[in-house]
């Protein structure tokens, strides 16, 4: 097999933050109108738990925010925390009714021209109501290299300012010469090392969550199973180089956190698992009627804990966020050395792997190695179990209060 070692991360090095963003004028006018468009703050995807984090900490400096759901309110008017929350429109990414809720929320606050915040994939926004929107900005995910054609047309709009979430988001706006701001993702201080996950009842740990013995190596995912071809989360590859370390190791087991059947569009990973050879008995899938009705966030980092490996060989990621969240728990991770992945990590492996042309989005992705993925396991098997000090202490430089000041506060300030 290749030699991983090479691609792995100098965890030793300091961990460096973008300071790009001006400190002058860094405070924010207080008492703005905001509508944040995006993922309901209710829900546990990614975009919904950055929707939490941000606007709680906007509420708190003083604006006027309310919230407009894509996905998680569906069908009336509803209040989260005493924010104003509008459902989502008939079509499947709210087009019909974001541009609508903006002017509502106008006549409602009476101020002059609100701030409309995105925080979703720009490349789904169609239709000319967007042009009755004077002022949008867009913190968007850039997957793909070089950013998709759709996703450059609607930044380069004159009522909209780009907000990347990543350096490599916003090394492919530089390359296309569009003018923008840079904010990465965050995460709650409820990320550390957690022992034990209060049930109200009784204290379980995460590996008892994950009906997995105590004495067991896991490997961990953690990825939204969407997608066929591609499968952006790369689990035919990650399932495949898993089941080859596991029929060597037969105290490694594989705990894998998301939707199992594909309801959602997504891949049968039961039966992906049964084709590739992963032996079903040390198999565990997070508990399906718990996961659609939301995992709290203490049990996730908990599960994190549980883990001795975090295994997310994406094909493309505009941030992703589980890495993070991991690390803070003290767990390292193995991502594809594509896209924001990269930068993402500071105590793990990157895995190489072969570009893939996307044809719908007229741009590449990175399909990842299965010989790779599988090298990384094995050394992260051979280094063996316990928690990184290295991985927690790179992921306190995405701390929700410190990302807030230093980045949201200046761009809020220059837009």
């Amino acid at each position: 097999m290749a030699d991983a070692r090479r691609r792995k991360r100098n965890s030793s090095e300091p961990a460096t933050v973008d300071r790009t963003a001006a400190r002058a004028g860094a405070s924010s006018a207080a008492g703005r109108s905001i509508l944040w468009a995006s993922n309901s703050p209710t829900v546990g995807t990614g975009y919904g738990t950055q929707t939490a984090q941000v606007v709680r900490r906007l509420a708190r400096k003083g604006h006027q925010v309310a919230l407009a759901s894509n996905y998680g309110l569906e069908g009336a008017v509803s209040s989260w925390e005493g924010i104003k929350h509008f459902p989502r429109g008939f079509d499947m990414h709210s087009n019909d009714i974001i541009p609508a809720h903006y002017h509502a929320w106008a006549g409602e606050t009476g101020g002059v021209d609100p701030l409309l915040f995105t925080l979703y994939d720009v490349w789904v926004y169609q239709g000319k109501q967007w042009d009755t929107v004077p002022r949008i900005a867009s913190w968007l995910p850039i997957d793909h290299t070089p950013a998709p054609p759709k996703v450059l047309d609607w930044c380069r709009r004159d009522n909209v300012t780009p907000i990347a979430m990543s350096k490599f988001g916003s090394s492919m706006l530089d390359r296309a010469g569009i003018e923008h701001h840079y904010v990465p993702h965050a995460i709650e201080p409820v990320f550390t090392e957690t022992a034990t996950f209060s049930t109200g009842s009784e204290q379980i740990t995460g590996r008892a969550f994950m009906d997995i013995p105590e004495d067991a190596y896991v490997i961990g995912m953690n990825s939204a199973n969407k997608g066929v071809v591609p499968n952006r989360k790369a689990f035919p590859e990650a399932f495949l180089a898993a089941s080859m370390v596991m029929r060597d190791h037969p105290d490694v087991w594989l705990y894998v956190h998301t939707e199992d059947r594909g309801s959602m569009g997504g891949i049968n990973l039961e039966e992906l698992a049964r084709s590739v050879g992963i032996p079903m008995e040390r198999l565990r899938f997070v508990d399906q009627y718990s996961f659609r009705v939301g995992i709290p966030q203490e049990l996730l980092a908990a599960i994190y804990t549980g883990m001795d490996v975090l295994l997310q060989p994406s094909m493309g990621e505009g941030f992703g966020i589980p890495a993070v969240e991991a690390q803070a728990c003290g767990t390292p991770v193995i991502v594809s050395n594509a896209t924001a992945q990269p930068e993402l990590v500071g105590d793990g492996w990157l895995v190489d792997g072969q570009p893939f042309f996307d044809a719908p989005q007229k741009a590449w992705l990175v399909t990842p190695s299965v010989e790779s993925i599988a090298d990384a396991l094995e050394e992260a098997y051979a280094r063996g179990r316990g928690r990184s000090a290295k991985a927690v202490e790179f992921a306190s430089q995405y701390g929700a209060d410190y990302v807030f000041d230093t980045y949201w506060l200046p761009t809020l300030a220059a837009l």
